[in-house]
């Protein structure tokens, strides 16, 4: 399965005048003063608020909770003059840029959406503005909880099937769950594998809810066909579903997903999450098999009112390594891309993205600079652009986003398969602060080839997974990008890839 690591961004910016909020938190916070006044908001203290909860926080956190108007009955004395400080500043960068405060208010009484705009003020506090923006916790991570998998498909990148022996147990999982909560995680996206099927699963839908963290799960769709299941699971905290579906054709889908009857399943739980009123997605893997019907999959979607279609890059790693030849070419890649934008312009009230970081760049010529999709998904507006498309900065791998494996590796991304530590030997915040991976990828003039001279690095900087699956160097040029058309050609004459072409009818 495979999970759209920006859906939670995008939440961000759609929810309230958010991103008002974040281009003044930039401009705000950018001078010495105000910056050493961050810095101190950034450690954590306990607050017992009027609700009776009591919460171990940041103090930035706190402060927007008080914006929010969740009243505070006890906290340390320096906390008390300071969380109103931070209160203020934060109405001031709203309306500095005209943004709309009761939208804003609205936006941040998600405490999941709190949550992202807490670590997006921290990170500015601890480094201070960054291009792209440094962030000491990622917004993301998406979580291989097991490798059980009912299905069999030609492109996965965890190669899934039966559980491996070393899962994590019960205890352990509960336990990375608090762990990511006290570093501020603000989204966990459940995948494999099929998650749905594991015995754990509501238990651990469940205890990522309840810390206001928001919850997704990617899924075949399977066991989301029955609604009584995606009901159970939604009324357990689930807030996103996503289901994998690669052609128009079930016979097609089938035969990719490798087992009859999945496309059937696919739709049926898609009509559901419709139906129950849920968050949702349809997932694509955009190949060669399916270059040719993305008009008839977005009629699809539209035909049972799916909301949002997200297309996935091939990477090649896992099974996927076994099917190169299935990738675009840097001209299809850019003819799709323009497509599914104009597309995404046609067809109102449908969100269509891609997970290709050159979507950014695609977003911003096809709109003439007034529109950019920073995060594989369209904003637009002056300053909001420039501010959220300068601190998400494309490829978000080891930056604001981690993938975590059924064994408690950490990566920087599933489809980046390099292990950087394992929570069963370091806390989760001691790897993503120390890891040299992490602090490579967070540093774009590291980038090689003509990614380290491209004008759009700070918005794109090129798939660092599909860079490690054909040269084994994360800070590679990115072969499917059209700036990058030498380096494709270069790869075919080498025969490093095999691409069997005249084997797609």
């Amino acid at each position: 399965m495979s999970m759209d690591s920006d859906y939670y961004m995008e939440k961000v910016n759609s929810n309230g005048d958010i991103g008002h909020l974040l281009a003044g938190i930039r401009i705000l916070f950018n001078n010495p003063a105000t910056k050493s006044l961050l810095k101190v908001a950034t450690r954590n203290i306990m607050v017992k608020y009027k609700s009776g909860e009591i919460k171990d926080a940041p103090i930035i956190y706190h402060a927007l909770s008080s914006f929010v108007g969740e009243g505070i009955s006890e906290c340390p004395i320096s906390a008390r003059f300071l969380i109103p400080i931070i209160d203020n500043i934060i109405k001031l960068g709203i309306l500095m840029l005209n943004g709309d405060l009761e939208a804003a208010k609205k936006g941040i009484s998600d405490p999941a959406i709190r949550r992202g705009v807490s670590l997006v003020m921290k990170g500015i506090g601890l480094y201070g503005v960054t291009v792209p923006q440094k962030m000491p916790a990622p917004f993301l991570i998406v979580w291989n909880m097991t490798n059980m998998c009912n299905l069999n498909c030609i492109h996965c990148y965890q190669k899934a099937g039966k559980p491996t022996p070393d899962e994590l147990t019960l205890k352990e999982k509960l336990n990375l769950i608090e762990q990511l909560d006290r570093a501020g995680v603000a989204s966990i996206a459940l995948s494999g594998g099929e998650p749905t099927i594991h015995p754990d699963y509501f238990t651990i839908v469940k205890e990522i809810s309840k810390r206001g963290i928001h919850t997704g799960t990617a899924t075949n769709g399977w066991l989301f066909s029955n609604i009584n299941y995606l009901e159970k699971a939604r009324d357990s905290g689930l807030r996103y579903v996503e289901v994998s579906l690669d052609s128009s054709d079930p016979e097609k889908h089938d035969k990719f997903r490798g087992v009859r009857g999945s496309w059937e399943k696919a739709v049926k739980a898609l009509e559901n999450a419709v139906k129950l009123g849920m968050d949702h997605g349809m997932a694509i893997t955009i190949t060669k098999l399916n270059y040719n019907e993305v008009k008839d999959l977005l009629d699809l979607a539209e035909d049972i009112h799916v909301k949002r279609v997200i297309f996935f890059n091939f990477v090649p790693t896992g099974r996927g390594k076994e099917n190169i030849w299935l990738d675009l070419d840097p001209i299809e890649r850019e003819k799709f891309m323009r497509y599914i934008y104009s597309e995404m312009k046609k067809r109102q009230g449908m969100q269509i993205v891609s997970t290709a970081p050159q979507y950014g760049r695609v977003a911003l010529a096809m709109s003439q600079g007034k529109e950019i999709a920073p995060t594989h998904f369209a904003v637009s507006g002056d300053p909001i652009v420039k501010a959220v498309a300068e601190f998400v900065g494309g490829c978000g791998a080891g930056r604001i986003y981690a993938a975590i494996q059924p064994n408690g590796d950490i990566s920087p991304c599933v489809f980046l398969p390099i292990t950087v530590g394992n929570i069963r030997q370091e806390s989760f915040w001691e790897i993503w602060t120390k890891s040299k991976v992490f602090n490579d990828l967070r540093d774009r003039s590291k980038l090689k080839g003509f990614c380290n001279l491209c004008p759009f690095k700070n918005v794109c900087g090129g798939c660092r997974a599909r860079a490690y699956g054909y040269y084994n160097d994360y800070l590679a040029p990115d072969p499917g990008c059209i700036y990058n058309l030498k380096e494709w050609k270069k790869l075919k004459e080498e025969s490093h890839v095999k691409l069997k072409e005249s084997l797609i009818k």
